[in-house]
């Protein structure tokens, strides 16, 4: 190479950085012009935040991730972060890795991510880096457009009519139930069967083929559906470690196998799904399931043709009906086991308004008092305890700023606002001075708005919610017909357990006494 072609070739190089570095520095200088306005026009102050007090708070934000990573291992992330509200305000500040953080337990705020200002905050980048290993490209890992056609897709299937199928729920129930030992001295973990149960009622509805997992039988067919029912939980922890971890996580090998075996055994169900496409495009008067029931795949096929496409929304909607379900009934059943006031309320109320038969659809909402308790367990335990949201342009909360917390803050693009539910579920200022007490009677008056999102808010509230109340409900109400009594047989705590999900790390062990 001649000296003049390396000289030029050297010049060019220059010229390009020179260029660069003064489109960035012009870039930075009105993006701070335009963030000055915004916080004069709004009279926005700084929040508290977390990091100040620690040098590692300023080397890529490492406070937060060791204290986040050390609390997870030890099983106590919800209590400590509810500590760390109380300790630097209900909105903090803080960095995880390299990227800005804004902690947030304030109902106005939620209100304004989820809805009001719903159109300046997608899924923060980094959970869906995480999550789409499993989930594809579902509605639980997509923004925009992508979203609204997955939530068009979607939602016709949880109307009432598909909902109030209580025949589905009663057969896979009686499985359960037949699984308990009926001595009124053996110990059987209740949240392990509830597991079983929700995947058993969450596959026939979506596949139209139940995974069966509670009638544990020895043949091929079962060893498939028990591993990837447990292929499914083992990805799904894996999911939120590799959120947490962020660039730093490193996959274990069993989770490349879990998703295929995840993928594999879903796929099997997809490929019928797409040969029912084809005999309902020929003939939409013979296509109906082999039980006449209502199937999930055989409407999402009528849209789409994907098989990649119709799994991931399979996945999600798995994800949806099946885990959030089963820990609403665990975390449920672990507070009933330990209150028997509160058990022998319930049975009065199922006794005096059933009298033995089975509940209705339109019965099953009128039960107050079991409503009552569903709510109080989702406000003490809720099933996602955590969300957060990535800002995708300079915006504006209403609350937290200043030494009283009471002025507007800035939210700066590609800053990530977390919302912490279980923190603020349990705000004495929201739920009276006993709010961290297990207190169904509460909810005869409470009427809460945004201070209460067990199924988040906005429009993205979660649309299967009628269908995990109904089944909980429903499971409720035939254990309580079917058991004078329930007794606690472990002496520990609820311990966290957090996947996607929070669960009781040691299940909910009881003994059930027969009616």
């Amino acid at each position: 190479m001649t000296p003049f072609v390396t000289t030029s070739l050297y010049s060019l190089v220059v010229c390009y950085l020179l260029v660069q570095a003064g489109y960035f520095a012009y870039h930075q200088i009105i993006t701070n012009i335009s963030r000055r306005r915004i916080i004069k026009a709004h009279g926005c102050q700084s929040p508290t935040s977390f990091d100040e007090q620690s040098w590692l708070g300023y080397v890529y934000g490492l406070r937060l991730v060791r204290t986040i990573g050390s609390l997870a291992k030890e099983h106590r992330l919800e209590e400590a972060t509810q500590e760390r509200y109380q300790e630097y305000g209900n909105t903090h500040r803080g960095k995880f890795f390299s990227v800005g953080q804004i902690f947030t337990i304030e109902a106005e705020n939620v209100k304004t991510i989820l809805a009001t200002k719903f159109k300046d905050y997608e899924l923060p980048s980094r959970r869906k880096r995480a999550f789409r290993s499993l989930l594809g490209k579902g509605i639980f890992c997509v923004d925009g457009a992508d979203w609204k056609h997955s939530r068009e897709l979607i939602r016709p299937n949880f109307v009432r009519d598909q909902v109030a199928d209580l025949d589905t729920f009663e057969e896979h129930l009686n499985l359960m139930i037949n699984a308990i030992p009926k001595d009124g001295k053996t110990t059987v973990d209740l949240q392990e069967l509830f597991f079983g149960l929700t995947i058993d009622t969450a596959t026939e509805f979506l596949l139209g083929q139940s995974t069966n997992v509670l009638l544990r039988k020895d043949s091929p067919e079962s060893r498939a559906n028990l591993n990837f029912a447990a292929a499914w939980h083992r990805s799904n922890l894996e999911s939120l470690n590799h959120n947490r971890s962020n660039f730093l996580y490193r996959a274990p090998k069993h989770f490349k196998d879990d998703i295929k075996i995840v993928n594999d055994y879903v796929g099997k169900y997809v490929q019928r799904g797409l040969q029912y496409r084809k005999d309902f495009l020929r003939d939409p008067e013979k296509t109906i399931s082999e039980n006449g029931r209502y199937v999930f795949m055989h409407e999402v096929v009528k849209t789409i043709d994907d098989p990649v496409r119709v799994r991931d929304e399979i996945l999600n909607v798995l994800l949806a009906g099946r885990d959030t379900t089963a820990t609403l009934l665990g975390n449920m059943w672990f507070t009933l086991a330990r209150r028997p006031d509160v058990w022998a309320k319930l049975r009065q109320e199922v006794s005096e308004t059933l009298r033995g038969q089975r509940p209705t659809f339109e019965q099953l909402k009128n039960l107050k008092y079991l409503k009552a308790v569903m709510n109080e367990s989702l406000r003490l335990s809720p099933v996602v305890p955590f969300n957060s949201r990535e800002a995708i342009t300079d915006t504006v909360l209403p609350l937290g700023g200043g030494p009283t917390g009471a002025s507007p803050i800035l939210v700066r693009k590609g800053e990530v606002v977390n919302y912490m539910v279980y923190a603020m579920h349990r705000r004495p200022d929201y739920f009276g001075p006993d709010a961290d007490e297990f207190r169904p009677e509460r909810w005869e008056h409470l009427r809460p708005t945004w201070e209460y999102l067990p199924f988040n808010g906005g429009p993205r509230v979660c649309i299967g919610q009628q269908y995990a109340l109904t089944e909980a409900g429903y499971t409720t109400v035939r254990l309580v017909q079917r058991f004078a009594k329930v007794e606690s047989r472990d002496e520990r705590p609820w311990t966290e357990c957090i996947t996607l999900i929070a669960s009781n790390l040691h299940g909910t062990k009881v003994v059930l006494t027969p009616a």
